[in-house]
Formats: C-alpha cells, structure tokens, sequence
C-alpha cells in the first residue's frame, strides 16, 4: 500500500468517481468533506503543489459534482491548479503521492489522464471563451443535453478574454453555469474596479455588471456551506441559460498555516511540515537575485518603476513594492494592458521594468510589437521561468518566446549564466534608451558565479583550448554544463572554446566572429530548436559565407510533460554527457565526410 493510500479515509476511499458523490446522503457530505481537507494537506504537504487553491473549492467542487454529471456535462476550470478535488472526485485520489513527478498526475486538468477533464487550462481567463465556443458546437451538432460549468476565480475575471466571452455568453440560449469563485484573491488580494464591485455585490448591492451583459446572477453564497452551495447550483442548473453563481470562500481553508499566510496563502508551495515550514532550506534562487538587484536599481534611479499581473511575489517584486510602494503596480491578469500600460509610462518618461512568467509573455506580443517597439520605447521585459520550469508542466515550460523575440525589431534580449551577470545585465537593460529589452532566466537556484576568461565584444569568453575547433555557445544557465562537457571533451583530446553571448538578441558581430573561427559551433539553449540561437548564428555565417558549420541543440518543438528541470534537460541532452555525446557524434560526422581535414 502506498503512502497515499495509507492516508485515504474511509468514504474517500469509496469514491471512484461523481456518480458515488451524488449517491451520498447529505448527513455524510461534512465527513467527506473534511476528509478531502486532510488528505489534500497531507499529500500536497509530501509533493509540492497549488494547496491554498484548493483549500478554499472543497465544498464548491463536492457541489458541483452532485449537481452536474460529469463528463456528459462538462466542468472546466480557470485556472487548473484549482482541480485537485475534482481530481479526487474523478478517481484519481490513490495516484495523489505521484502528483506533479514525472509520468505521475499533472497538476492540471489533463484530457489525456481523465475524460472528466476538458482543457489542460493553467493560463488564467480563457475558460469561458472555451464554454462559448463549446455552446456554439454543441448547438450545431445537436448535443442538447450537455450542460456546461466554468469555475472561474476572480482574479481570473480581472482577465480581458473573461468579459469578451461573457459579452457573447450573455446572447446564448444553452445552460451555462459559471461558478464565481471569490476569495478576494489571485496571489495578492485582487485588484482593480471589479474586485471594489465583487464587495458590492458582497455587501448586498443587487444591481450588477453580470446581469447587464445578459446573464443572470444568484449569490452571493456562502462557498462553504454545501447545503446552501448545491441549492444555488440546483437553482441555476434549472433557469436554463447562463448564469453566473457567485460564491465567497477562503483562500486556505482549513488550516492554519495557509489562513495565515499573508503573501499568497500558501497558494503554491514545496514540501512543507506541519506547520506550512518547507522542509528544507531553500537555496538562492534566479527569483531572489532579480529582486535584491531591482530593489538596489530603484534606490539608485527614481525613474524606474515595476508593472506584474498578479504575481507580485511569485516574480520577485515584493521587496521592491515595499521599498517603493508608489513605482510598484499590479494590474491583474491582464499581460495585454500590462506592456502597453509599460508603454504609456515610458511615453512618460518613466524606465518600466514588466516582470512576468515566460509562458505568460505570448499574450502580450501584438503590444510588444506595437505599442512597445514600433515606438522604439525603453521597456524591459523579466521574463521569469524561461526555459524548463519542471513539474508544471508543458503551459508552463518557458520554451519559445526566445525563439520569438527576435523577430521584434529593435529588441535585446539577454540570458545571464549565474546571479553576477544578472545583476550586470539587469543594469545594462534598464539603460538602454532606445528600445525594448528583455532578461530571462528559469525556475531554479542561480548556483555559483561563473568567471570569464576574457571579454569579447558583448560576449565572456569562458573557455579557451589552443586550436579548438569546437565551439560551444552556451546561453544563459546551460554555461555550467557546457564547461563540464567542454573539461570532459578536453580529456579526450577535442579542444573546445566556450563562449557566453550574454545578448543572445541580436547577434554579437564578435561572437560570429568568433564563431567563423571554428569548424563546428553548437548553440545550446532550453528553449525550442525551432528559431533558437544556432539557427540564427548558422543564417548569419551563411550569408557571410563562412563554411563553418553551426547547429542548434535545443529542445525538441513539442509540448513537454511534467518532471523536473533536471529530469527533463537529461531526457534530451542538454546536460554535459548529453552534450559531449552531440559534439564527438558530429565530429565523427565531419571528419567522415573529409570536413576536418
């Protein structure tokens, strides 16, 4: 028996799926519920994960799992690291203990691990854009008796596509039930207009904007009552159209530790102890270098000022709000308002610095373009979590807005190997003057600094062999394991330069120098190979006519599962076995064909 099922309790245990949740009796629903409560801290406590989330859904999900009937009608979640109970519900509780580890359950909605789940949805404000478009399907195939139910928090309703979709919602003739999940937070307590009316509504105000748009409005509700919960779902289910059902809950539920917690309410958190402590003492990471170095940058220069969406802490920027109240500013789940309001400041004369997740930047790329670098304006971009970011999975993985930036004229983008170049480069890119920039680094500790042997143009020559022809291109963090394949190579006898670019965007004319002074070059990077820095480097030799031969060894251009950063750059090489084994495969190549000779 597994650790996890030494945990499970006893009407738990019993439930294989929603129809045994309908099937309990209402007398048996507080027991059912507490033993999802403590299962859920015990096991996520033992894994990592999105606990203070969850906490705060128990009695909303058990709800909505004994009205609706999952899957004929569809229940989707915005965002999906709210699911967990729906997941203990679906029958997946015994599999708890494997939660976010490679080949184990995904910390989202999956479709490819439950037909209970609908969307692999952990990017916020899309679900009921989902349901619309469902609804619309639907209605054309004739499916008419399929229900439709969207759990949407409210800091996700801070999000653009929630109101673009519920201007069209508001039309539809089709039973949609959207479940308002207010616990007055996304990390921080939420922003903005429509958090002051949620308090309105709260406070009894009956006039609202969800009825103005066409859609009816039942609550607010007491989350945690069940009794109440079902009554309001049972009562909607019934109107037959949409509907939005406003549910208050705490964020954290249930214990303490999370109730507490004043940051974020332990919304995402390691292993912990009993007492919501991590278990163990964590190293410094990328994270907390930027937000000493931002910090120590605002003291020194009033005009730079600091923009996120909803996630103040979790990209480093809480130390620097509470230096600077006044130059820090979160506007929601809204990266789209975030990089153009970035622009209205700059257009102000003010140095905004955006920091958001790497997998979050996509939604903001038409502003990027447009509102940013078509007006040639001073922006940078932090682009936390880039690259792998481990067992968040593949919406998570931060692996293609490098091959992205590029293409967007007038940008820089810099990739720092250790915590000194991110200071240092921090610094160069809240001075440039004329143009957007970008800093990105993953979702792990920053480790040790790397010294250069020499500075070449814009690039840190790391490593130097006599003769080399092999050069190695490291990019940002992959420098350590570079220099470990290129001593490893050494030994063999293959002598090999390692070169730090620094500005990954544009190319460094040094570095392809450097690089024309090779037979063989090799850009390693964990982003996607498809428009990664080998492939840049090998177009600009090309059209130098340089018959120097460069690569990209990247990752390959598919969506990655779950597993740890280190699980996963081993799975494809981009550690220094892996990356020795690339170079003497194409060596043996070259030297095969006559090429080295």
């Amino acid at each position: 028996m597994s650790s996890t099922e030494d945990c499970v309790r006893p009407l738990l245990t019993a439930i294989s799926g929603p129809a045994d949740v309908r099937s309990l009796p209402p007398e048996a629903l507080p027991q059912l519920t507490d033993e999802i409560r403590s299962f859920l801290i015990e096991t996520v406590s033992q894994t990592g994960g999105h606990l203070g989330s969850n906490l705060g859904v128990v009695e909303l999900t058990v709800a909505v799992h004994r009205v609706f009937e999952s899957p004929r009608d569809r229940i989707l979640f915005d965002t999906g690291h709210q699911a967990y109970i729906h997941k203990m519900l679906t029958g997946r509780q015994h599999d708890f203990d494997t939660l976010r580890q490679s080949g184990g359950l995904s910390g989202y909605p999956s479709p490819a691990e439950s037909h209970h789940d609908v969307i692999e949805n952990s990017h916020a404000s899309t679900a009921l854009s989902y349901v619309d478009g469902l609804v619309k399907a639907y209605r054309l195939t004739g499916q008419r008796d399929r229900r439709l139910v969207a759990m949407v928090g409210d800091g996700a309703m801070t999000g653009g596509m929630c109101w673009e979709a519920m201007n069209n919602l508001g039309n539809a003739d089709w039973p949609v039930v959207i479940v308002l999940n207010d616990n007055g937070r996304s990390y921080l307590p939420t922003v903005g207009g429509f958090a002051n009316h949620l308090g309105e509504l709260r406070s009894g105000r009956e006039k609202n904007l969800f009825e103005d748009l066409g859609l009816a409005y039942i609550g607010p509700v007491d989350g945690h009552d069940l009794v109440a919960t079902e009554a309001a779902l049972r009562a909607a289910a019934d109107l037959g159209r949409p509907v939005v059902v406003h549910c208050v809950t705490q964020k954290g539920k249930g214990f303490s530790p999370a109730e507490l917690d004043v940051d974020d309410c332990l919304h995402a958190i390691g292993v912990i102890d009993s007492e919501g402590r991590p278990a163990a003492q964590a190293a410094p990471t990328w994270t907390s270098v930027f937000s000493d170095e931002i910090t120590r940058i605002g003291e020194e220069r009033q005009d730079v000022v600091c923009l996120t969406a909803a996630m103040l802490h979790p990209t480093g920027l809480g130390q620097f709000a509470e230096r600077f109240p006044d130059r820090a500013f979160d506007v929601g789940i809204a990266e789209q308002h975030a990089m153009t309001c970035a622009a209205g400041m700059a257009m102000g004369g003010l140095h905004p610095v955006v920091a958001v997740y790497a997998t979050f930047l996509g939604r903001a790329l038409d502003q990027l373009f447009m509102d940013v670098a078509l007006h040639r304006l001073p922006v940078t971009i932090v682009a936390d979590r880039s690259g792998v970011t481990g067992p968040d999975g593949p919406s998570h993985h931060g692996m293609w807005d490098a091959s992205i930036y590029p293409v967007v004229p007038g940008i820089q983008v810099a990739a720092p190997r250790d915590p000194a170049r991110l200071r240092e480069l921090l610094r160069e890119a809240v001075s440039v003057t004329d143009g957007p920039t970008v800093v990105r680094y993953p979702k792990s500790a920053a480790g040790a600094d790397i010294p250069a042997v020499r500075r070449a143009g814009r690039c840190d020559l790391l490593r130097e062999d006599p003769g080399a022809r092999v050069l190695l291109v490291a990019v940002g963090p992959l420098a350590g394991a570079c220099l470990e394949a290129a001593k490893e190579l050494g030994s063999d006898g293959v002598a090999v330069t390692v070169v730090d670019p620094r500005w990954t965007a544009p190319l460094d004319p040094e570095l392809l120098e450097l690089a024309a002074a090779h037979r063989l070059v090799l850009a390693v990077e964990d982003n996607t190979a498809v428009g990664a820095m080998g492939a840049r480097i090998a177009q600009a030799l090309a059209t130098m006519g340089s018959d120097t031969r460069a690569a990209t060894f990247a990752l390959p251009p598919r969506f990655l599962p779950h597993a740890t950063r280190t699980e996963t750059l081993r799975a494809h090489g981009l550690d220094a076995s892996g990356i020795c084994a690339t170079v003497l495969k194409r060596l043996a190549h070259l030297d095969k064909a006559g090429e080295l000779l």
